[in-house]
């Protein structure tokens, strides 16, 4: 299996299935191009009254997979485009002066140490943009988000508290409560073995991630990410984009089993990867 070229495939479908991306999220509808797609009812809500996300999800932004900061530039053949880093209003990460120039390091030289092209799980945030399909669940103890990519999955607690900080795990322990339609999720006990993209964009083993998953109407849901960690930042920073309703009748999630120590690095090196093992 072709990870990377699998990740690109599958969101550009995904981009079949949902359409041109708005101007906020990097593209533009082209007139005459498409016709208009329906507007989405109101979301329903559950018994207790509190919305309903049940369903199959998809981010609305693939690109993010590759770049969440603007960029200027075309990156892994992803056009130039404004990221999803909403505050500050540059669309760049603040990183600290040493921080930045071990992100420009790891661009130049350690691509290859990317931990998703190594079969990692993603972490928080990136595992929400990752270009594969999730499914979320509720009940009255947690909300349920099953990942079709590498088997991942994230319990967001509505109750109880966070385990000792000394505990790390890939996709951090999730606390969650709702404010009014949104539901917050204090994200913590995260290590620092993932990365938020292909672009090295990094964190340490203290990032705080606060997300707000706000529905907007049946088939969106706004997602929001703060991320804190002041020994790699110089000030708090925010994400943000939509989730988009899977729209496919009939859809069910696939196994994608992704197999550590595959030799899909070709979008990394020249030297290593498939694109090398073709050539033997």
């Amino acid at each position: 299996m072709k990870t990377l070229l699998l990740f690109a495939a599958i969101a550009a479908a995904a981009l079949t299935i949902q359409g041109p991306l708005s101007a906020q999220n990097g593209g533009a509808p082209k007139a005459g191009k498409a016709k208009a797609k329906a507007k989405a009812g109101p979301f329903t809500r559950l018994s207790d009254g509190k919305p309903n996300m049940t369903g199959y999800w998809q981010t609305a932004v693939f690109f993010t997979a590759y770049d969440l900061e603007a960029h200027e530039k075309a990156t892994f053949e992803v056009p130039a485009g404004p990221g999803v880093v909403i505050d500050p209003p540059n669309g760049k990460i603040p990183y600290q002066p040493w921080a930045l120039e071990k992100k420009l390091d790891m661009v130049k030289n350690h691509l290859a140490d990317d931990p998703q092209a190594h079969c990692w799980l993603s972490g928080v945030p990136r595992q929400m943009y990752t270009p594969f399909g999730f499914q979320i669940l509720q009940s009255d103890h947690a909300v349920l988000l099953n990942f079709e990519a590498f088997h991942a999955f994230r319990v967001l607690h509505l109750e109880g508290k966070h385990p000792d900080p000394a505990i790390k795990l890939f996709e951090g322990d999730s606390r969650a409560h709702w404010e009014g339609d949104t539901l917050v999720v204090d994200v913590t006990n995260l290590n620092e073995r993932t990365w938020f993209d292909m672009e090295a964009n990094f964190h340490g083993p203290d990032l705080h991630v606060v997300e707000r998953y706000t529905p907007v109407d049946a088939d969106t849901i706004r997602y929001e990410a703060t991320l804190t960690e002041p020994k790699v930042y110089t000030q708090p920073w925010k994400i943000g984009f939509d989730l988009r309703r899977n729209p496919e009748e009939g859809y069910e999630t696939l196994e994608y089993a992704c197999v550590e120590g595959e030799q899909d690095l070709q979008h990394y090196t020249e030297s290593v990867g498939g694109a090398a093992q073709d050539k033997k």
